[in-house]
């Protein structure tokens, strides 16, 4: 029996052998997933629902896989390779999809840098490479409250600004656990906002500005921390804390300010007229105040050694107090509250931390910190910024990775 080149060879076992190129065919493949062999060919229906084909997890050069459209549906139901962690078209991610009706693919193994190479796939263009991204997400701290011009009742300290981290699973503020590293696109710019710390109380009996919210957002990326508390009055006007990434704190038997899920905790609250509660911290709650003079204490913030050293930011404002020392604000940068004439100070610039709170003798109140935004990527993965961020190349074990430092708004574009 005479036949040609291409001609099929039917054997036995019901597998149908192609005389070019050695590509065994396969009975079609009908489920929602299967696992691709070197050498064989799989005609994929996917009228049912779409396909998974994982390829397989070591490969030689010279290894084909051949994938065909069997009843034209890919154009409804896709078909999905998953690269088994090795690269396709040179790229590790993402797993390229074909949702061309009648596709027919032909993939090689040619080396461990471009991995499987397609020798034909029909319309599909070269996948879009991904990166991923790590961020330390601070908003600005919340302004401490203000006083009386005399005699009682201080104000309570700002709330620290939300803090939302991913790097080498480092906890988030509010005692949540690290969140998962992002993953950018190549050629895209992506937006980072800086919040500004809120204001301290302006005048007598007056609360403090809830701190700016800070975000990172582009394509598949939307994280956005929280505005830290304001710290409340010490005697008329809003005497409950401001809610906000950590909560305010506020004076005897009112009610603190609330911290953000996953971001911060909440404000202390005063013991009798002369003493306010201290904001909260990413990392702990603002402490309450101590019989009836002494300010509680800012809570913690949370360290982060993102940038290669670790420092930590977002501590809650101390309350304030009539008699004693300052209450201290809350280690990571939170200001501390004021006592007896003296006022209270400012959150740390770029590290998110609430202001410190005025007395009840009519000090001032000090503003919440601005908030900072850090990312760290490859090297690979960095194109350009704006903004004027701080950038530092070949950084890591490997020397091979960016980190980008934002104290100001900007923008970060992938390679």
């Amino acid at each position: 029996m005479s036949g040609t080149i291409g001609d099929n060879v039917y054997r036995a076992s019901g597998v149908i052998a192609s005389a070019a190129g050695g590509i065994s065919w396969q009975s079609v493949e009908t489920g929602a997933s299967f696992s691709a062999v070197a050498g064989n060919g799989y005609p994929v229906n996917t009228t049912a629902q779409a396909c998974t084909v994982t390829l397989p997890a070591s490969a030689s050069v010279g290894d084909t896989i051949e994938f065909t459209d069997y009843a034209r549906t890919w154009g409804t139901n896709t078909l999905t390779i998953n690269q088994n962690s090795l690269n396709f078209q040179g790229e590790t991610s993402p797993n390229p999809v074909y949702d061309t009706a009648g596709e027919s693919i032909r993939i090689v193994y040619v080396d461990a840098t471009k991995g499987w190479i397609p020798t034909y796939d029909g319309a599909v263009a070269l996948e879009t490479s991904q990166f991923g991204v790590d961020y330390l997400v601070i908003a600005g701290g919340g302004g401490g409250g203000r006083g009386n011009t005399c005699c009682s009742y201080s104000g309570g300290g700002g709330g620290a600004g939300g803090y939302r981290a991913s790097w080498n699973s480092e906890a988030s503020g509010g005692g949540g656990s690290s969140e998962s590293q992002e993953t950018a696109t190549t050629g895209t710019q992506y937006t980072i906002t800086v919040g500004a710390g809120g204001a301290g109380g302006a005048t007598a009996n007056s609360e403090g500005s809830v701190g700016v919210d800070s975000s990172f957002i582009g394509t598949g990326i939307s994280i956005t921390s929280a505005g830290g508390g304001y710290g409340a009055a010490g005697n008329s006007g809003t005497l409950d804390g401001g809610n906000g990434g950590s909560g305010g704190g506020c004076k005897s038997s009112q009610t603190p300010g609330s911290g953000t899920a996953n971001q911060g905790f909440d404000g202390g609250t005063g013991v009798g007229g002369n003493s306010g509660g201290g904001g909260g911290g990413a990392g702990a709650l603002g402490g309450d105040g101590v019989a009836n003079d002494y300010g509680g204490p800012g809570g913690a913030g949370v360290a982060s050694t993102i940038t290669g050293s670790s420092l930590s930011k977002a501590g809650g404002g101390g309350g304030g107090t009539s008699l004693g020392a300052a209450p201290a604000g809350g280690t990571g940068g939170g200001g501390d509250g004021g006592y007896a004439t003296n006022s209270g100070t400012s959150g740390t610039v770029n590290t998110g931390s609430g202001g410190g709170a005025g007395t009840s003798d009519g000090s001032t109140a000090g503003a919440g910190g601005t908030g900072v935004v850090i990312l760290r990527m490859a090297d690979a993965a960095y194109s350009s910024s704006t903004g004027s961020p701080t950038v530092a190349t070949g950084q890591g074990a490997g020397s091979d990775e960016t980190i980008l430092t934002f104290t100001g708004d900007g923008t970060y574009t992938t390679t």
